[in-house]
C-alpha cells in the first residue's frame, strides 16, 4: 500500500511521527522481551485461578477464545472459533490446565507454561456432528465429567463462559452443578499487572501508526473501506489480530452513529471519524477514537464547536477517575451533555477494556439508573468516550484509554487531538 503526498498543515508533523521511524513502508517489531510475556501469562493464569478459588468453583471451562488467549496465551484461529466452539479449555482452581486443540494443532500449546496437557477436542455441534450430536456430546461432557472427579477434589461447582443448551444438559446428567463462568473472567480481567500494560501499550503503538496511515490518505476521494483499509493493513503486518468493528465513516454518514464504512468517497472538508477497535499484538485491544477533516482543512464552526465539546466531556471525566471512587459517584460529577445533543449520545461514558472491551461499563448520566454497581480500582484500564453530534450535523467521535493509578488516570495513547 503506497503513500500519497500530504496537504500541510501544521498538525501534519506531529501525527506522521506516529508512524514507523524506519518508514511508512516497514512494519514496526515489538522491542519488548520474553521475560515481560511471560510475566504477564503467570499473573493471567493466577488471577482465574483466585476468583476460582473465592468463588468456591472446582474448575473453569472456557470456549470464548479471547478467555483462552487470556488464561493460557493460546490463540488458534480465533475469528472463526468465536461463532464455531470446537477448542476449550479446562482450568483447575488447584490442578492443572488442559488445552483442548483441534486434531493436528495440539503442537500451538508447546511451550506455553500455564498448559501443563494438551488433548484433542471433541466437536459435538450441528456443523461437525449432524444426527450424531447426542452422541458426541455425551463422549464429550463423559470427558469433562471424568476430569473434575480426579481433580475437582470433591467439588462439583463448574465455571463455564459459554455452553450450548445440549452440551448443559449432558453435563448435568454426571451431578455436576453448573454455574455462569462470566463473572470470573471479567473480574480477573479487570486489574492488570505491570507487565500485561507494557504489552498493551505496544498495540496501542501500533493502533496510533495505523491511525497516522488512516490520516496520511484522508484526502478527497478517498472511501471509507480505503481508510478502514489502512488501520487492517498496519495492524496485520505488525503481528495484530483483528478490528472488532468497521466504524469508519465520513460527512453524512457519521450521524447516526454506528453506520458501517462503505464505498462513499470522502469530500473536502467533511469530518472523518473512527473507532479502531484494534485487537493488536499480544492480543490486547487497542479502542481508540479520533475525527478530523478530509483534505485536512479547518474546521468550520459547527465542526469546531461539537469538537471542543466532546473533547470537554472526555478531559472532565478523564479527570474524574480515581481508585475508590464508585461508579455512581462518578455519575454525580460527570460532564452533562447539552439538551440539544442527548438524543445523539454515545451508549457509555467509559468502559473497561483488556483484550477486549470488559467489565466494568459505565453508563452516560441520562442512562445511569440502569448501571450495575462497582468502583475504580487501581490496575483498571478504562476507556473513555464522547460522541457529539446535533440534528442535521456530522458526528464527532472522541476517545482515550487510561490506566487507574494510585494517582488517578494515566493516558496510555498519545496521538494527537485537533486543536484550533
Amino acid at each position: 500500500m503506497s503513500t500519497v503526498p500530504l496537504r500541510q498543515s501544521p498538525l501534519d508533523e506531529r501525527k506522521r511521527a506516529y508512524l514507523n521511524s524506519e518508514g511508512a513502508d516497514k512494519p514496526l517489531r515489538s522491542p519488548l522481551p520474553d521475560e515481560i510475556l511471560n510475566a504477564a501469562r503467570h499473573y493471567r493464569l493466577s488471577r482465574v485461578r483466585q476468583l476460582l478459588q473465592q468463588s468456591d468453583f472446582s474448575a473453569i471451562l472456557l470456549y470464548d477464545p479471547v478467555n483462552i488467549r487470556y488464561a493460557f496465551d493460546c490463540s488458534n484461529m480465533q475469528v472463526w472459533t468465536a461463532h464455531n466452539p470446537l477448542r476449550y479449555a479446562l482450568i483447575f482452581a488447584d490442578g492443572p490446565g488442559i488445552m483442548f486443540e483441534f486434531k493436528a494443532c495440539e503442537h500451538l500449546s508447546e511451550g506455553l507454561p500455564g498448559v501443563d496437557e494438551v488433548r484433542v477436542a471433541k466437536g459435538w455441534m450441528y456443523l461437525t456432528a449432524g444426527d450424531r450430536v447426542q452422541e458426541m456430546v455425551t463422549v464429550w461432557a463423559d470427558e469433562i465429567a471424568e476430569l473434575i472427579s480426579i481433580y475437582g477434589a470433591g467439588n462439583k461447582r463448574l465455571a463455564i463462559d459459554r455452553i450450548e443448551p445440549e452440551g448443559l444438559f449432558s453435563l448435568q446428567t454426571h451431578g455436576l452443578e453448573i454455574v455462569e463462568g462470566g463473572q470470573v473472567n471479567e473480574r480477573a480481567r479487570a486489574i492488570k499487572s505491570p507487565e500485561e500494560i507494557e504489552l498493551m501499550k505496544w498495540t496501542i503503538r501500533v493502533s496510533e501508526a495505523a491511525m497516522a496511515r488512516v490520516y496520511e490518505h484522508s484526502m478527497p476521494g478517498v472511501t471509507e473501506q480505503e481508510l478502514w483499509a489502512h488501520l487492517h493493513f498496519e495492524n496485520a503486518r505488525s503481528g495484530g489480530d483483528w478490528l472488532e468493528t468497521k466504524l469508519l465513516t465520513c460527512g453524512p454518514n457519521t450521524n447516526p452513529w454506528y453506520q458501517e464504512c462503505s464505498d462513499r468517497p470522502c469530500q473536502e472538508g467533511e469530518m472523518i471519524s473512527f473507532d479502531t477497535d484494534m485487537v493488536g499484538p499480544y492480543g490486547y485491544c487497542a479502542d481508540l477514537s479520533r475525527s478530523w477533516t478530509c483534505g485536512y482543512t479547518p474546521m468550520n464552526p459547527t465542526q469546531q464547536r461539537l469538537y471542543n465539546i466532546a473533547l470537554d466531556q472526555v478531559e472532565h471525566n478523564m479527570n474524574l477517575i480515581e481508585p475508590g471512587l464508585s461508579f455512581a459517584e462518578f455519575n454525580q460529577k460527570s460532564w452533562r451533555i447539552p439538551d440539544q445533543h442527548i438524543p445523539f449520545r454515545y451508549s457509555v461514558a467509559l468502559h473497561g477494556v483488556g483484550m477486549a472491551d470488559e467489565w466494568p461499563i459505565v453508563l452516560l448520566h441520562p442512562d445511569f439508573a440502569n448501571n450495575h454497581g462497582g468502583m475504580f480500582e487501581q490496575g483498571m484500564v478504562i476507556c473513555v468516550e464522547s460522541l457529539m453530534a446535533e440534528e442535521g450535523s456530522e458526528s464527532i467521535k472522541l476517545e482515550t484509554q487510561v490506566l487507574v493509578t494510585e494517582h488517578g488516570a494515566e493516558r496510555l495513547d498519545s496521538f494527537p487531538w485537533e486543536h484550533p
